[in-house]
């Protein structure tokens, strides 16, 4: 277990998972699926600067529309908008592809479709929706708290019940995910939404565990796998779920 807690895999998963300026770090071997029970950790980093830019918001006296717009965009700066290129290149293949070799072919292709592009679309006017609509700075910190961490967690949990899709690219290259890690991030991811309150954390948990099973399932039946793609869609979808959850207790 002591060697699951690396120090050095928090700093990995902020190296990969977002483009916070770090310094050049010896990872001494660690790989992403060593370190990936850390990515709720960067998930703390995205939802500390998406509440100062909500804070700055206020604090200039916007409105909460801008203010919200203000606090996503900070997140997707902080990411490089690594999930929602993921969202997309998942809706463009699985809407627009009709066998799994045409599908992996357009999710590689660095163009976007119309099903992307309704899908970032949607994504983005429901998570800022969610977020003009909370009361508050405190409110928001907790939206985005729960949400950047828990949803981090969800890729691993797919990483580890699929095999990869394909034999090369990032899923492939990071390799083989264990139980244990898997579970350590759900663990961290679980326990980051209990600052919504115990009842919300729980309707939070029980909707985050059927959004895996279902996605995992249709990935299985879309593709035979899980790509870096699907990971990444995973966590758009994770985000939006609690955010939602947590807007119908914070509004």
């Amino acid at each position: 277990m002591r060697d699951r807690l690396n120090p050095l895999d928090i700093a990995l998963c902020l190296a990969f998972f977002t483009r916070l300026p770090l310094p050049h770090l010896d990872f001494r071997g660690r790989t992403l699926a060593d370190a990936i029970w850390a990515a709720p950790v960067a998930g703390l980093a995205v939802a500390i600067i998406a509440s100062a830019a909500y804070a700055l918001g206020v604090w200039l006296g916007l409105p909460s529309g801008p203010t919200a717009a203000l606090a996503l965009a900070a997140a997707m700066l902080a990411t490089g908008c690594l999930h929602e290129d993921g969202l997309s290149d998942v809706a463009d293949g699985f809407g627009g592809g009709s066998t799994r070799e045409r599908k992996l072919e357009i999710m590689r292709d660095s163009r976007i479709g119309s099903y992307g592009t309704a899908a970032l679309v949607i994504s983005l006017l429901l998570r800022w929706s969610t977020l003009a609509t909370l009361a508050g700075p405190a409110q928001v910190f907790a939206a985005l708290f729960a949400a950047h961490c828990a949803s981090r967690a969800l890729p691993a949990a797919l990483m580890h019940v699929l095999p990869p899709a394909r034999a090369d690219g990032l899923s492939a290259s990071a390799g083989t995910i264990s139980q244990e890690t898997a579970l350590l991030g759900a663990a961290i991811g679980a326990v980051s939404l209990l600052i919504l309150g115990l009842g919300t954390a729980l309707a939070a948990l029980i909707l985050l565990g059927l959004l895996v099973a279902g996605f995992a399932a249709l990935c299985r039946r879309q593709i035979g796998g899980q790509t870096g793609d699907t990971a990444g869609a995973l966590q758009q979808l994770g985000e939006i779920a609690v955010l939602l959850v947590a807007s119908t207790t914070f509004i």
